[in-house]
């Protein structure tokens, strides 16, 4: 019972105490609370006077920099005002000057005028006494030559006629033998003056000669590689050949095949496409034919690449980029077994050099020397000669008439109408004259190859047409969509009786009519 009681007395006193000390801390955050206030205030005022007095002091400072840039203006004003009064001043003086010396002037012009009436009387009095003179002087004169035709019995007119009809004829004999002697002396000199200018230049130009072949090797690493490019049963070879037209001899030379076919680019694509073949490893007819039709568009890319080499090279600007094109085909192109690149280039450096000689414009020379062969790569079959269809190019694509003439006539199918033009017809001859420069039987020989394809294609369902074996063959690659089996045995009995009848040739031609059926599915 005590024990309880002892708890309750001793948690109501500490509720008391809790309850005092609430209150005593309640008192005293109030008084610590009105004392913050009022240091608050205290601190708030002497901001404000502070405040003010900044205020007042930046007011002054204004106040004096105004008044400063008032006086400073004031002074810059009054100093534009002084040189204005000046100037003004200056201005009046020389007018002044100026109205005095008028004034002086028009006193002179006043006294010289007067000279002047005096000196006018003077010389009209002089030009009459002239004039009587002179009236005087061709009486006399005509009395003088009265009296002369009296004592001559002819009249003045016919005398001054006589003496004109001698002066002409002396005259025109001593311009005849003028004539005469620097004709005969052009003709001595002319000549040897040509033969000069023509070793100069052709001393001047010195390239190597390169006969076009039919024929590439291509070299091997080892012979091994030769039985992946036949394949299984000659497939990988027959696939090759039918892509490029380009017949493919593997026969027992150590380490090389050979490619034969008369058109270099044919063969160039060929060449490029086995390389990459056999670099890469993958040897199988769909390999074929992605490679060689990456190999054609390689080729295009290397077209355009040497002809802006060529232009560059010659210092020619301003090409069309057909012409450029075309220049770039030459590469892959020969006349009478000479590359027609190589024979356009030295034709053009031989007209500058000549033109050089003869004082005319060597760069329009060597433009013209340039392009004049650039009918001979046609994009289409066409029955003009070369130089004409050369020359409707460059109208076509904007080059200069005298550039024009010169491409047109340098086979005489035109008429010359420049001088560059027998400057071109001169070099051209130099270039194809040169030892070993040209084999016209090879080029013949050509002809008669695109001949032979070119009959092929005049059938219909002719896809592709290649003339192999230096021509012995005749192989025929058709559309099986439009031409079945029993049809093309009908085909080649056509082609070859075409070629039979139209064509000359020696030995015989086979021609072989290939149809494949391709079937492509894709899964997915």
């Amino acid at each position: 019972m005590e024990t309880t009681t002892t708890i309750v007395v001793i948690v109501i006193s500490a509720g008391v105490g809790l309850v005092i000390g609430l209150i005593i801390s309640n008192f005293l955050q109030k008084k610590k609370g009105s004392s913050i206030i009022k240091t608050a205030k205290r601190t708030a005022l002497n901001r404000v006077k502070s405040a003010h007095k900044e205020a007042e002091a930046i007011k002054k400072d204004k106040i004096l920099q105004a008044k400063e840039r008032f006086i400073e203006l004031k002074s810059e004003h009054e100093k534009v005002v002084l040189t204005r009064e000046k100037k003004i001043i200056d201005v009046e003086k020389r007018i002044r000057d100026k109205e005095s010396q008028l004034s002086s002037e028009i006193d002179k012009n006043r006294r010289s005028n007067k000279d002047l009436d005096a000196k006018q009387k003077d010389y009209n009095y002089k030009l009459d006494f002239l004039d009587k003179k002179k009236v005087e002087v061709e009486k006399i004169h005509k009395r003088q030559v009265e009296q002369l035709e009296v004592m001559s019995g002819i009249s003045a007119n016919d005398a001054k006629s006589e003496l004109i009809k001698s002066l002409k004829d002396e005259a025109k004999s001593d311009a005849m033998s003028y004539v005469q002697d620097v004709l005969e002396e052009a003709k001595l000199t002319a000549e040897q003056d040509a033969r000069k200018i023509i070793l100069n230049t052709i001393q001047r130009v010195g390239v190597e000669q390169s006969i076009e072949n039919c024929v590439s090797v291509f070299n091997l690493e080892s012979d091994d590689v030769k039985g992946r490019i036949i394949g299984r049963e000659g497939r990988n070879i027959r696939a090759i050949e039918s892509a490029t037209g380009v017949e493919i001899i593997v026969d027992d030379t150590p380490e090389a095949i050979i490619l034969s076919c008369f058109d270099p680019v044919r063969r160039e694509i060929a060449r490029l496409s086995l390389h990459n073949l056999v670099t890469d490893g993958r040897i199988h007819p769909a390999r074929i034919e992605e490679v060689v039709k990456k190999t054609e568009k390689q080729i295009q890319q290397e077209i355009v690449e040497v002809g802006k080499r060529t232009v560059i090279d010659l210092g020619i600007h301003g090409l069309h980029p057909e012409l450029i094109k075309t220049i770039g085909r030459m590469k892959f192109r020969s006349s009478y077994g000479q590359n027609l690149l190589q024979h356009s280039r030295e034709v053009a450096n031989l007209c500058a050099l000549m033109a050089t000689e003869l004082g005319l414009n060597p760069k329009i020379a060597k433009r013209a020397g340039l392009l004049h062969d650039i009918g001979k790569v046609p994009d289409t079959d066409t029955e003009l000669p070369h130089a004409l269809l050369g020359m409707q190019w460059a109208e076509k694509y904007g080059e200069k008439p005298d550039v024009c003439n010169a491409i047109g006539a340098h086979h005489d199918e035109i008429e010359m109408k420049t001088l560059y033009a027998p400057i071109v017809q001169v070099c051209d001859a130099i270039s194809g004259a040169r030892p070993g420069a040209r084999r016209q039987v090879l080029d013949s020989y050509i002809q008669r190859l695109k001949d032979l394809e070119d009959l092929a294609f005049g059938f219909t369902g002719v896809q592709k047409a290649y003339a192999i074996q230096a021509g012995r063959e005749l192989r025929v690659l058709v559309e099986s969509t439009k031409v079945s089996d029993e049809k093309a045995a009908e085909l080649s009995f056509s082609i070859s009786q075409k070629i039979q009848n139209d064509m000359t040739y020696p030995g015989q031609v086979k021609v072989t009519v290939i149809r494949e059926t391709r079937v492509v599915s894709v899964a997915k």
